[in-house]
């Protein structure tokens, strides 16, 4: 076996630092009361402690839910209950220690700014039970209380979360958990599914309800949010401030990680920078976002460089200066110090570039870096580059190109790596190794943390639907590990792009994936993975962590050698991949489905989205609150509507009926507000009932859907009820339960006529209208494997053998999730 294999196979076996993973997350006050969490460490067994002991553990907070208790301390012997009530609704972060039902003890008061960015911190009850206190430590500060009366031998039940009558939880997890003295109890809350606890020796000791494992937030990238925008647009993150901004010509989405939230500003003059890329940077130490665009074809007298201030959202022209040529998908690096940011590589007017180039913000010009010395470094594209500032080193791993530089040459992928030396103008290349898997290109962005490894995602960008996968490269001699799970994306057009970032503070990693459809309009989705990133056998290994460490080591060498052969049989199966693009050109009909928007209209089906009469998108004037509103009165409105009651308990069950009166005043304000903004709809309120009513010049796709249906004998508007359907799910990112019937009866009317419209388009040769009907069927039906049949079929017989077998592995991974048992069928039968 190669170095590089045995290298590769001790990265999966070791361990990880395991003090930066896992932990169990508690589900608070944002869940009904039988979904909140709830955590009795000790479970049925008995412990006791004599003279003292402590209960530490890392916690961390959500915004989610703000108020409630995180922990009470039962004692078996007694009657006295301990309890910690946090409270983070005001100004600062407020934390009581109370003997329940008697007493406040102690109380804890932090401004907001010391712990909001502390992704974990520590916390530490300590009983002294020879000195009557206890003592509360709370990151790095120290409470206690004296004369607490407390018994010589303690028997303690700690619960965390929900317990007995105590229902108010706040959002907070927890991990590394110990309790006791000189003999502890460790729990690292590792686990990755279930409900049993085990302590660090493998010991089922605890049990927890509705648990939320984060170990796998390690491995399952989570989306996050997505934003559409049908101009030009650019994105970038800003970690002091824990916001992603997506900005366009005249308006910048800000999405907080931290909260979740999102807020829209409106520029009060649009960007001096004609878009054309929406390629950027960030100044973070100045709160400056910088837009700018190399290169333009044909005249144009515009700023190329613009500054956005982060504080007020006002622009400022910086430069006018063009560089020679276009340059897409370039590498950069920007350094804060010198206030300067430098591209690398990059591709047009049929060339590829080895350049540097370097903008000054001060001097506020363009100027290429020469004079470097060492090996040479061909011209390339789509290089992932990164700056480790403590060596004030880049590195620049892969790409497309070729010696020469011109595309006529024809290209190459690349799989090195080169060090530039930036003191010294010197550039080293590190590495190159043999890559023997499908092609890839790496994103612009590099993670580099120290000098033995970087992180990027890659992907086969010649395929139009792929996956992003998270690589993790060693500096000193490219072994490597996949980690993680994978992203889609749709990668058609050059400009698409996806980027990867790293916060340290909250120990995540962030990629954001920018789909273009036509050079302009885009999709941003913006996804997080827990850091470290951990590996598929990996996360295999922490759901067994009851199992001995041998059995562990067994299933992990039995699951490689499986995984040997699967990967031997599925290269044989891609051998005879290549087809000619004239077989495939008569293969393959239309592609992909495309929605035509239009004015005063509102889609329901994918991605939530309103036109007003302009045809400008306002889907940000309709909040989570304000979408929930209009779809239950829309639902209800073919029944006449919904009463004023009917809607209130819906929405707000649990407030006093002085409040929701107020909340369902402004709401419904808010809505025909929003509304008013189309022609041909208006929210009606007639004899005690609210509803909507519409005129032909409104168009919702639901509504259209139902009468397209409605209509038995619809040969003629077939292509528009695919069209409606392959917009994607019904309701797709609403995951709300209010919304859970409007879905199942839209999808109980759906089901049975896709399903025969997808055995007929087969028939009829029409094999890409036959893959996105499936993939409707999958968002109702995931596990039906008649359809999966067809879209196996219908892929093979465009030559998207590659797309099938990747269909076929996930559609068995997710059977064997839900079904706990193997899916029964081979690819081959299905083909």
């Amino acid at each position: 076996m190669r170095l590089y294999a045995f290298v590769f196979l001790l990265s999966v076996l070791l361990p990880l630092n395991e003090s930066l993973l896992g932990g169990l997350k508690f589900h608070g006050g944002e869940k009904p009361i039988d979904q909140r969490t709830s955590y009795n460490v000790f479970g049925a067994n008995s412990v006791s402690f004599s003279n003292k002991f402590d209960i530490e553990f890392n916690i961390s907070l959500y915004p989610t839910t703000k108020i409630g208790y995180i922990i009470r301390i039962k004692n078996k012997k007694s009657n006295r209950i301990y309890n910690l009530h946090y409270d983070a609704q005001g100004d600062d972060y407020k934390f009581e220690f109370n003997e329940e039902g008697k007493d406040n003890l102690i109380n804890a008061s932090f401004d907001r700014k010391e712990l909001i960015n502390l992704h974990w911190f520590k916390m530490k009850l300590s009983f002294d039970l020879v000195n009557d206190s206890i003592n509360l430590t709370i990151h790095n500060r120290k409470f206690e209380i004296g004369n607490v009366d407390l018994p010589n031998t303690y028997y303690p039940i700690v619960l965390f979360g929900k317990s007995d009558y105590i229902i108010d939880v706040p959002s907070f997890a927890i991990k590394e958990l110990s309790i006791g003295n000189d003999e502890k109890y460790i729990f690292p809350l590792k686990e990755s599914e279930g409900s049993i606890v085990y302590d660090k020796k493998g010991k089922a000791i605890g049990k927890v309800i509705n648990p939320e494992w984060l170990i796998n937030d390690s491995y399952h990238w989570r989306y996050k949010t997505s934003f559409k925008s049908k101009s030009v647009a650019g994105t970038n993150y800003n970690p002091r401030k824990k916001e992603f901004y997506y900005f366009n010509d005249d308006s910048i989405y800000i999405y907080n990680v931290r909260s979740g939230e999102t807020e829209v500003k409106v520029f009060d003059k649009i960007c001096p920078v004609k878009l054309i890329l929406g390629t950027n940077f960030i100044d973070v130490k100045n709160d400056k976002l910088y837009s700018y665009e190399v290169y333009y074809e044909g005249p144009y007298d515009g700023s190329t460089v613009a500054s956005l201030d982060l504080n007020t959202y006002k622009w400022t022209p910086e430069t006018y200066e063009q560089l020679p040529t276009q340059l897409h998908h370039h590498g950069s690096f920007f350094d804060p110090d010198k206030k300067q940011y430098t591209i690398f590589g990059g591709f047009g007017s049929m060339h590829y570039s080895k350049n540097f180039v370097t903008y000054d913000i001060e001097n506020k010009e363009w100027k290429t870096r020469n004079r470097f010395s060492g090996d040479f470094l061909s011209p390339r594209y789509f290089s992932s580059v990164g700056y480790l500032k403590e060596k004030n080193s880049v590195y620049i791993f892969g790409g497309m190109g070729n010696e020469s530089g011109q595309q006529t040459v024809g290209r190459r992928y690349y799989y090195d790596l080169y060090k530039v030396d930036l003191n010294t103008n010197k550039i080293t290349k590190c590495w190159q190794i043999p890559w023997n898997k499908d092609n890839v290109v790496p994103v612009r962005g590099m993670i580099v943390l120290n000098d033995s490894c970087f992180y990027t995602l890659c992907y086969p960008e010649h395929f139009s639907n792929s996956y992003l996968k998270l690589y993790r490269f060693s500096l000193i001699d490219g072994s490597n590990d996949v980690l993680g799970d994978s992203i889609p994306i749709h990668s058609d057009k050059i400009t698409t792009n996806a980027n990867l970032y790293y916060d340290d503070q909250l120990n995540n990693l962030y990629a954001t994936v920018q789909e273009f459809d036509d050079d302009i309009a885009s999709d941003l989705k913006i996804y997080s993975l827990a850091f470290p990133p951990i590996t598929a056998d990996e996360i295999k290994s922490y759901s067994k962590r009851g199992m001995n460490t041998a059995a562990i080591w067994i299933i992990i060498l039995a699951g490689t050698s499986i995984l040997g052969i699967v990967y031997l049989v599925y290269r044989k199966l891609r051998q005879h991949r290549e087809a000619s693009e004239a077989e495939l050109a008569i293969l393959h009909d239309d592609g992909k489905a495309k929605t035509i928007t239009k004015p005063n209209s509102i889609y329901l089906f994918g991605d939530f989205m309103v036109r007003n009469r302009n045809n400008k998108d306002i889907t940000y004037m309709f909040s989570a609150k304000l979408k929930q509103v209009f779809c239950l009165i829309l639902q209800y409105s073919a029944e006449g509507g919904i009463t004023s009651r009917r809607l209130s308990n819906i929405l707000w069950p649990d407030r006093p009926a002085g409040n929701v009166k107020n909340s369902r005043g402004v709401t419904i304000n808010n809505l025909r507000k929003a509304l008013g903004e189309l022609d041909g709809i208006e929210l009606s309120y007639e004899k005690g009932c609210f509803k909507i009513v519409q005129t032909n010049e409104f168009y919702c796709d639901y509504i259209r859907c139902l009468e397209l249906i409605s209509d038995h004998d619809f040969e003629e508007s077939r292509e528009e009820l695919i069209e409606i359907i392959t917009r994607g799910k019904f309701l797709k990112l609403s995951d709300h339960e209010l919304y859970d019937s409007f879905k199942e009866k839209m999808e109980q009317k759906l089901e049975p006529i896709l399903l025969l419209e997808i055995e007929k388009s087969f028939h009829a040769k029409a094999y890409q209208t036959t893959i996105d009907l499936a993939e409707a069927l999958f968002g109702i039906d995931p596990l039906n494997d008649t359809v999966l049949s067809y879209q196996i079929k219908a892929m093979q017989r465009l030559k998207m053998t590659d797309e099938a077998t990747i269909k076929y592995q996930a559609f068995v991974i997710e059977y064997k999730n839900i079904m706990g048992t193997d899916f029964p069928h081979s690819l081959r039968s299905l083909s």
